[in-house]
C-alpha cells in the first residue's frame, strides 16, 4: 500500500507543471533606483525610473527627473546587487554629465557660430555619449553609490562578464568586456578592499579572478605599473567622491547641467 501511494504521489508531483518564480530584474529597478538615491542622500523628489529598449538617453535628467535604463542590460542582472549596477552607472553618466555636455556643445555652436572641434560631434556625445572612458568613469561612480547603498560593487563586474565577448576577447582567452571589468576591479581592490575579500559567489566572477589575478599578479611585479594604478585610484576616488557631492549640493544636477542652465538663460 505504501508502494502505491509512494507512486500516486510521485505521479501527481511529475503531472503538476512547476510555477517556480523566476526574478523580474525590470521590475526591481523600481525599488533599487529609489534606493541607490535616498541612501546617498540624492534628492529622489519627482524622480522616475523607466526600463526602455533601444539606445538609452538621460540627457533630459536635470528637467524631467527620468532615469532610463536598458532592457538589455538588466538582461544580465539576476538579483538585487546586478540590477544595482545597472542603475548605479545609469546614475553614474547623469552625475558626470556625459550626456549633457552636447548640449552644451551645441549651444556654443549655435551661439558664436563657429564649428567647436571635439573627439567626438555634437550629436555623438548627446546620442552616444558611452565611450569607454565613460563607461568607466561611470562605473566607478556606480560603485560608490552601491556601497553606500548597501549593494556589493562586484556585480559590476559580473554584469560585465556575463555578456558576449568581443572576438579578439574570445580569441586571447579574455572575459567579456575584460579591459572595463578589470578597470573597475582596480578601482574596487583599492576603494573598498574588504568587498573584493568577501567576494561574489558565481561562476562569472570566479572565472573573471583567474583572468584578474594574473593582470594583477603582473602589474605588481613592476613597480612602475603598481605606483601609476595607485594615482590612478587615488584620482578617480577623489573625483568621483567630488562629483557625488556637488550632484547633491546642486539639487541633483550635474556640472554640464549647470553649464547648459547658465548659458541658455543667457541667450
Amino acid at each position: 500500500m505504501k508502494r502505491v501511494l509512494l507512486s500516486l504521489f510521485a505521479a501527481i508531483v511529475i503531472a503538476v507543471p512547476s510555477f517556480a518564480a523566476t526574478y523580474d530584474a525590470a521590475a526591481k529597478v523600481q525599488t533599487v533606483g529609489p534606493n541607490l538615491l535616498t541612501k546617498n542622500g540624492i534628492p529622489s523628489t519627482n524622480v522616475k525610473f523607466t526600463v526602455v529598449s533601444g539606445a538609452v538617453d538621460n540627457s533630459s535628467y536635470s528637467t524631467n527627473r527620468v532615469v532610463n535604463v536598458s532592457s538589455a542590460d538588466l538582461a544580465y542582472a539576476g538579483n538585487d546587487n546586478e540590477v544595482a549596477a545597472v542603475v548605479a552607472n545609469e546614475l553614474g553618466h547623469i552625475i558626470s554629465g556625459h550626456a549633457s555636455r552636447g548640449k552644451v556643445v551645441d549651444l556654443l555652436q549655435a551661439v558664436t557660430e563657429t564649428n567647436i572641434t571635439t573627439n567626438e560631434t555634437a550629436t555623438t556625445l548627446a546620442t552616444s555619449y558611452k565611450s569607454a572612458k565613460e563607461e568607466k568613469e561611470a562605473d566607478v561612480i556606480a560603485a560608490n553609490l552601491m556601497v553606500t547603498a548597501g549593494y556589493n560593487p562586484l556585480a559590476i563586474i559580473v554584469v560585465l562578464t556575463k555578456q558576449t565577448g568581443a572576438y579578439w576577447e574570445t580569441i586571447q582567452g579574455k572575459p567579456a568586456n575584460a579591459d572595463r571589468a578589470m578597470s573597475i576591479y582596480n578601482y574596487i581592490s583599492y576603494a573598498y578592499p574588504e568587498k573584493v575579500k568577501a567576494g561574489y559567489g558565481c561562476n562569472e566572477y570566479k572565472n573573471f579572478l583567474t583572468y584578474a589575478n594574473t593582470v594583477v599578479a603582473d602589474r605588481k611585479a613592476n613597480k612602475k605599473l603598481e605606483t601609476k594604478n595607485t594615482k590612478e585610484q587615488t584620482k578617480a576616488k577623489k573625483t568621483s567622491t567630488s562629483q557625488i557631492a556637488k550632484f547633491k549640493t546642486r539639487g541633483g544636477i550635474s556640472g554640464w547641467d549647470a553649464a547648459y542652465g547658465l548659458l541658455n538663460t543667457a541667450n
